[in-house]
């Protein structure tokens, strides 16, 4: 329609707006929830004809779903989807407000730019243009804008899993967070990592008990001794590298985009190349555990009766069974665990007609485009729509500044999206649905 806005006259000023509604998930719901993002997409897809189905698993923690019509609706579904919370955020330690939607030096500032307001926008303002251009999709699209991802999606996707699997019905693959950024190489080239694989999520509390008393006595049954031994077994142990279907597709194309030969003996030597990319590709060449809370006692000269810690363990997709038997073994006969939060390792294949749907839909807008599966390092609610069967990927396109430390970003100080990455994911996402 003419004088009608563009997906990339929109998604800026969308991603900007979404930013400006604090949805921070301290992960206790003592936050403000997602419901005042969730009434403003919903708002959004309204307008231009869409009825979605909004959903409060708890007070203010809200998601909604809508599906919209394809041209072959006996096609199976696809699903999109995006999460509206994120991490807590200090103003104090920010160049720019992290509520504020700064546009500065090229980019779009605050806490979500990159996780994961901006893919919320890119989602929001295809749908929008689409819907207003009379475009259907060439199958039905489920589009979900889900709560409390950053806590492990229990009052988000898993609930929406658990209470209403019926919005999914049909879907049997889905595109998500944390992949189809690119990583400049040699030669005018940019891989983009399209995420096939997520590394499982173990969040543990390890307690030990002992006897209390007077701290100027001998105690051989101190519990923070106990459980200090155990806690520094644990953040020094390394584990042995495994590498992984994605994991070694990942390092084989990457080495020959540097001119390397791919040594699987020796796999750090392809990631050195990686620059600040390769914390995230690191950690997924071995499980992890890394200590992260500790509490204990009450005065300086009481031993107390009990002590705890809370460590963040992760394990490759098939690993899962190896990882704990380490854990147990490494914790000792006097310290247990339980788990704090608890969620699989996923990982599919590299192949069919949806990832040539994404390759193409990068070439061609990035003719240096060099599409890559890859492992994730953490997780994201894509482990939730497993459970239905659904093949998930991470897809959130963006063509990145050679410079810009993007994995620094998540959780990050000073989070930011450039401006020109917007635009650029908006019509790769386009083009994406028009070949899905």
């Amino acid at each position: 329609m003419t004088g009608q806005p563009t997906a990339e006259d929109e998604v800026v000023e969308l991603c900007r707006d979404l930013i400006r509604i604090d949805t921070s998930n301290p992960g206790d719901h003592s936050g403000p929830g997602e419901r005042k993002a969730a009434e403003y997409v919903a708002e959004k897809l309204s307008e231009v004809g869409l009825e979605p189905q909004v959903f409060e698993s708890h007070p203010k923690r809200t998601s909604l779903v809508v599906r919209i019509e394809g041209e072959d609706p006996s096609r199976d579904a696809l699903l999109l989807h995006g999460h509206l919370d994120v991490v807590p955020a200090q103003k104090s330690d920010w160049t720019y407000d992290p509520f504020g939607g700064e546009i500065a030096d090229g980019c779009v500032w605050g806490r979500g730019a990159v996780d994961m307001k901006d893919m919320d926008a890119m989602i929001l303002a295809v749908v929008r243009q689409r819907l207003r251009e009379g475009r259907k999709p060439p199958r039905d699209v489920v589009v979900a804008f889900i709560a409390d991802e950053e806590a492990g999606g229990a009052w988000g996707a898993h609930w929406l899993v658990d209470k209403h699997p019926e919005l999914f019905e049909g879907c049997t693959e889905a595109v998500g967070e944390v992949g189809g950024f690119s990583l400049t190489v040699p030669g005018d080239r940019r891989l983009y990592l399209i995420e096939t694989a997520e590394k499982g999520i173990g969040w543990m509390r390890l307690s030990a008990r002992g006897t209390a008393g007077h701290g100027s006595m001998v105690h051989p049954d101190n519990a923070v001794t106990a459980l200090a031994a155990a806690v520094g077994r644990l953040g020094s142990h390394e584990f042995p590298v495994r590498l992984t279907k994605s994991v070694r597709a990942f390092l084989e194309q990457a080495s020959a985009a540097y001119g390397l030969e791919f040594d699987p003996e020796h796999p750090e030597k392809t990631i050195a190349h990686l620059g600040p990319l390769s914390r995230m590709i690191g950690a997924t060449l071995r499980n992890t555990l890394n200590p992260t809370m500790l509490d204990a006692g009450y005065k300086a000269n009481v031993i107390p009766q009990a002590a705890s810690a809370q460590v963040d363990g992760r394990f490759l997709p098939g690993y899962e069974e190896e990882f704990f038997a380490t854990v147990d073994e490494l914790l000792g006969p006097d310290v247990t665990r339980e788990f704090v939060y608890h969620d699989a390792a996923i990982e599919t294949d590299y192949e069919g007609a949806l990832v040539a749907a994404m390759e193409e839909a990068l070439t061609s807008e990035d003719p240096g485009a060099w599409p890559v599966p890859y492992t994730m390092s953490g997780g994201t609610d894509a482990k939730a729509f497993a459970r239905l069967g659904i093949r998930g990927f991470g897809f959130a396109p963006l063509r990145l500044p050679p410079d810009l430390d993007f994995s620094g970003m998540f959780h990050g100080i000073d989070e930011r999206v450039p401006v020109d990455g917007l635009g650029f994911g908006v019509r790769v996402l386009d083009a994406f649905l028009d070949r899905s």
